[in-house]
């Protein structure tokens, strides 16, 4: 994109705005899916400019939210391993486990590196041959592709002491987990606009009709935000439930034919577990049973870690959009960024994290009360 602030022109979004509310006649619950929208929507207030029928609820789409206490727990186990050179994205160091992170496994002499590529981890397992490494493989069908490739070069070029830990998980059948939930009050989705650059559309449809649900695929800037909303709206005052495309400068039906069939190749749709959520059925990517040498699981033997959510954490119930995050008792208070809970509160896109950077405090503290070192 040539021109960001083309998408933060306050005149412009007034102009929506004002169409929003000469649009609206009853109240309406729409989610926004990704983290990355959430944040947009919570740094500019744009749930608070927004006329009070329109309630914006906050979806599970932060990837490293989502990534089950289970994983972490086995990524855990792994870097600890004196053999490994653990590489990760650097928003995963500060996800708590059990009873760790990973930057307290670095702290006890574990080899933990933050890398900005898959092909990082690649290279530095070419730099040392007789080391394991192992690369955190999470998120949605944005991330997927380049760690597909990653592997998929790792067997091409003969390197066998580079592995995948896979955390991935697939948007689609998150929304019908949503629809299908007996607590659900989401009439319309915003579609990650990301997401569907990869995927395109064709997932969508017949979950908008069968749930009588239109969805919007929406970008992140405050005019595609606004944009959504606003052909979201109109289509709930209409009574239609169909699929938009609001990102065209990003976004076609088809999405991205080779990231596709790469994944096809590399991965193999499972069932996969969700922080907070539980188990959803083919939610999820695994290593085809070609791969399966490059799996980190099957490689260190780390299938069998079980683990129970901390009770005091309510994120599970803000990643289904059931509570706003300072409904939850921990917020601002035995959770902060510096001592979190659950993933919600230290990932960059996570919801928790959004309210407690822009200040959505509710009941919560002050810094100085919340956090005496701050």
């Amino acid at each position: 994109m040539k021109y960001l602030e083309e998408f933060q022109n306050p005149e412009l979004a007034r102009r929506l705005l004002d169409e929003i509310r000469a649009t609206v006649t009853r109240p309406w619950a729409l989610m926004e899916v990704c983290g990355g929208q959430t944040h947009t929507i919570i740094r500019h207030g744009i749930d608070q400019l927004l006329p009070d029928e329109v309630e914006l609820i906050h979806g599970p789409g932060c990837p490293v939210c989502v990534t089950p206490l289970e994983v972490i727990d086995k990524a855990l186990e792994i870097a600890a391993r004196p053999d490994v050179i653990f590489c990760s994205f650097g928003d995963m160091l500060r996800v708590p486990g059990s009873d760790r992170d990973l930057f307290q496994v670095r702290s006890q002499g574990g080899d933990v590196r933050v890398v900005y590529s898959p092909l990082d981890a690649l290279k530095i397992a070419q730099q040392n041959p007789h080391r394991e490494v192992v690369f955190f493989g999470i998120g949605f069908e944005t991330t997927a592709p380049p760690n597909a490739m990653t592997v998929h070069q790792a067997r091409k070029l003969g390197i066998p002491n580079f592995s995948l830990l896979v955390s991935h998980v697939r948007v689609p059948p998150a929304i019908e987990a949503i629809m299908t939930s007996p607590s659900c009050r989401v009439q319309a989705f915003l579609a990650a606009g990301h997401v569907c650059s990869v995927m395109g559309m064709g997932e969508y449809p017949e979950l908008a009709d069968r749930f009588q649900v239109p969805i919007v695929v929406t970008g992140f800037e405050p005019l595609d935000i606004l944009e959504g909303i606003r052909r979201t709206v109109r289509q709930l005052e209409r009574g239609e439930h169909t699929v938009d495309n609001a990102y065209p400068r990003a976004v076609r039906s088809e999405g991205n034919p080779a990231a596709q069939a790469m994944l096809a190749d590399v991965f193999e749709v499972t069932d996969r577990a969700w922080r907070g959520i539980g188990t959803i059925p083919a939610s999820g990517w695994r290593l085809a049973e070609r791969y399966r040498d490059y799996d980190a699981e099957y490689r260190f033997s780390v299938g069998g870690i079980t683990t129970r959510e901390p009770a005091a954490c309510r994120s599970g119930e803000v990643l289904q959009g059931l509570i706003k995050p300072h409904e939850c008792e921990a917020f601002g208070t035995t959770c902060t960024p510096r001592s979190p809970l659950g993933a919600t509160m230290v990932s960059s896109e996570g919801a928790c994290a959004a309210y407690y950077l822009y200040r959505r405090l509710g009941t919560m503290p002050t810094p100085q009360e919340a956090s005496p070192v701050a």
